[in-house]
């Protein structure tokens, strides 16, 4: 935006649904984050990244793929699985392919932490997002989520000048 241009700011009632939306994205994640440390001493990130290494072939990925489908930077995802290979939920491996890679592999203790939260993971989600919505809620909070997705990963949505 240049200096002539005037911000689009939100009305009154964009400016009420953003801040409901701001809302119930921190309470929901919190209510998550308690449950997980309560439930197995994890972080959400640990349990970000146990979930994408679990479900990974072979239950291991690159490094470098991990941090791009979790959209972190390398250094975050570098000290965050340093720290989960301090408490030995994953193990960093060499890449024989490629020595400057290396993979990420979740741990006989990692898999064991990830089913002792898994069960009161899917409770909180059930309880404060799906049991509070009817079908056709969720499907329209399907349909908006997927559009807001969209709009960002799409650059030819990207708001232009006119």
């Amino acid at each position: 935006m240049n200096s002539s241009d005037q911000p689009r700011w939100l009305d009154d009632e964009q400016q009420r649904v953003w801040r409901q939306w701001l809302r119930s994205h921190r309470e929901l994640n919190a209510a998550i984050a308690r449950q997980l440390q309560d439930d197995g001493g994890l972080s959400d990130a640990d349990f970000a990244v146990l979930v994408s290494v679990s479900e990974a072939p072979d239950q291991r990925i690159r490094a470098t793929a991990l941090a791009d489908s979790m959209l972190w930077e390398r250094s975050r995802l570098s000290h965050q699985v340093r720290r989960m290979e301090t408490r030995g939920l994953v193990q960093r491996v060499e890449c024989e392919q490629d020595r400057r890679g290396a993979w990420v592999e979740i741990t006989a203790a990692g898999t064991k932490a990830l089913q002792d939260v898994a069960p009161g993971h899917v409770e909180t989600v059930r309880r404060y997002l799906f049991d509070a919505l009817d079908a056709d809620s969720l499907a329209a909070l399907d349909r908006i989520t997927q559009t807001i997705t969209e709009t960002i990963d799409c650059p030819a949505h990207a708001i232009s000048p006119a």
